[in-house]
């Protein structure tokens, strides 16, 4: 499942990163961002969502969460 299928408030463990921009991919690994850790939809917002990764809460747009496979 996408990230932007997700219910907001429940935690879901990431199962992949598919971009398919090794620049993103390591932007994206540098937040936490990356196979087996757990991430939170906090909100969605108008092109795009609040995410909880680790400690850290970030806006992430439609594109970026479309990639994120829970």
């Amino acid at each position: 499942m996408k990230l932007t299928e997700a219910i907001e408030g429940k935690e879901y463990i990431i199962l992949s990163v598919e971009t398919g921009d090794e620049e993103l991919d390591s932007f994206l690994f540098s937040l936490g961002c990356y196979n087996g850790e757990a991430i939170t939809v906090i909100a969605f917002r108008k092109g795009g969502c609040t995410v909880s990764i680790k400690d850290g809460r970030y806006n992430i747009d439609n594109q970026l969460a479309e990639a994120i496979i829970v």
